[in-house]
């Protein structure tokens, strides 16, 4: 087994750097703030993206897990009554479990492993990197090469600074500095011989074939000389911190390449959209409803809590009656069908339990496994099955008429079974559900163009290459 530790001078999801162990007690990244750490996980996801595999949730160790793992031990008595310390049993849990997690084979032809990362945010002057390497060698671990990360490309006089001052080869010291857009980011390794000193370093040059980048060479040209564009109106509640809806900006990426078309992200504050700002704010009301007009589609991503719910339904209405291309993710699908029964069904008070527990009308109700006093752990998380009902819908087509999908889910509410024949009466049909039958995933309005819904999170298993067929078609009606 060959262990990859990459540190660097600040813990944090900011530069290029990604993070697969973090220091928080948090036992998961599920209820953590999206304003604080943006998307959940948006480090793993870009390991997903970038080396085409796919992670569980023993991919990403946090501080709390390892805790929590040595404490049921100790409460099982594992330990023998035996004082139970941070050396030798939390560093013995960290060990298992990064070689318990080695060993689960990946889906897909790359490389598995886990590896622990800080992010490696680093700047043109030398000394904070000087400072980085002699905390680590403080630890008694001795870097064997620098990753660098600049705005412009280093000067070779800085690198040769680094080389003396860190002892690092000149070989082995990488600068990623800006490129036009990330797709550049696996060529620019590969012209600095990043892969041959990795594999030296791990005495794995007579096993290793040469890096094949030419997808990657396509990708980042074809990126390059885009000129067409598209203009998709990103309706949400995180919008002033772009990163807490990374995987759907990416996904929107990987279908504008293949569509050769340049995305345009407006981000729209949905809070903007509503009435009382019309008075409280009304240049950021004007603003928020042009950007709006203007959009060749709407999209509504996930999130929790009811700030901004009444600017995603008029988002949704604006869409729906407009006949602009509409994709509702998780509380997306959950507002366009509260809208639908307001608009529709004049069901004026139709809201989902989570914004009003004593509505009359609940078409979206809290999931009756969930648990209302324990935050963690109780959402409906992971990949599950969802079928479809109707092979003659949108949906199924571009799922290459098949059968069923499996897709990752992070919600904890769900569409109200008992409403169902009554919304798919008056147009709105769900032609996706769970294997229970009972579970709505997929809604379809019939008399629009494409105005879809869906439970799950279809951005989480686009790729580079191959993106999700939600947001594939999403970028081609215009």
């Amino acid at each position: 087994m060959k262990y990859v530790l990459v540190t660097g001078g600040v813990v944090s999801g900011l530069g290029k750097g990604v993070t697969a162990s973090n220091p928080y007690l948090n036992m998961d990244a599920g209820t953590m703030s999206p304003f604080e750490h943006g998307e959940v996980d948006l480090d793993l996801g870009n390991y997903e993206r970038f080396l085409d595999v796919t992670l569980t949730r023993d991919n990403n160790i946090t501080t709390g897990k390892i805790y929590q793992s040595v404490l049921e031990k100790e409460r099982k008595g594992d330990y023998l009554g035996k004082t139970v310390q941070v050396v030798p049993h939390i560093t013995d849990a960290i060990r298992g479990w990064i070689e318990s997690v080695a060993a689960i084979p990946a889906t897909s032809n790359q490389c598995h492993s886990l590896r622990l990362y800080d992010n490696c945010p680093f700047q043109s002057k030398t000394k904070p990197t000087q400072h980085s390497v002699r905390e680590l060698r403080a630890l008694g671990l001795t870097p064997h090469l620098l990753a660098c990360r600049s705005a412009q490309p280093l000067l070779e006089n800085t690198k040769e600074k680094l080389s003396q001052f860190c002892h690092v080869p000149l070989a082995n010291i990488l600068n990623i500095h800006d490129v036009p857009n990330i797709c550049h980011i696996p060529l620019l390794l590969q012209s600095q011989n990043a892969h041959h000193a990795i594999l030296k370093q791990l005495n794995c040059l007579s096993i290793a074939t040469p890096p094949v980048l030419e997808e990657w060479t396509r990708r980042a040209e074809i990126f390059d000389n885009l000129t067409n564009s598209v203009r998709i109106a990103m309706v949400g509640k995180y919008v002033d911190l772009s990163d807490s809806y990374l995987s759907v900006v990416k996904a929107l990426l990987h279908a504008c390449i293949a569509c050769s078309l340049k995305p345009v992200v407006d981000w729209i504050a949905a809070s903007d959209l509503e009435d009382d700002s019309a008075k409280l704010i009304p240049e950021a009301h004007a603003k928020a409803w042009e950007t709006l007009r203007n959009a060749d589609c709407v999209l509504v991503p996930g999130g929790f809590g009811d700030r901004g719910v009444r600017g995603m339904i008029l988002a949704a209405k604006y869409a729906r009656e407009n006949n602009v291309p509409y994709l509702g993710i998780c509380l997306g699908m959950q507002i366009s069908v509260i809208e639908f029964a307001r608009s529709v069904l004049g069901l004026e008070k139709a809201n989902s339990t989570e914004f009003d527990a004593q509505t009359p009308n609940p078409v979206v109700i809290f999931m009756p496994e969930g648990s209302r006093t324990h935050m963690g752990s109780t959402m409906r998380l992971g990949s599950r099955r969802t079928l479809f009902q109707n092979p003659d819908c949108i949906t199924s087509k571009l799922y290459q008429n098949s059968e069923f999908v499996e897709e990752r889910h992070r919600h904890r509410y769900e569409v109200n079974p008992e409403v169902i024949d009554t919304l798919e009466d008056a147009g709105l049909k769900f032609v996706g559900r769970d294997e229970s039958g009972r579970r709505m995933e997929i809604l379809e309005l019939s008399s629009h163009p494409f105005y879809v819904g869906v439970q799950f999170h279809p951005e989480f298993k686009s790729r580079p290459g191959r993106p999700s067929a939600l947001f594939l078609e999403h970028e081609s009606d215009p």
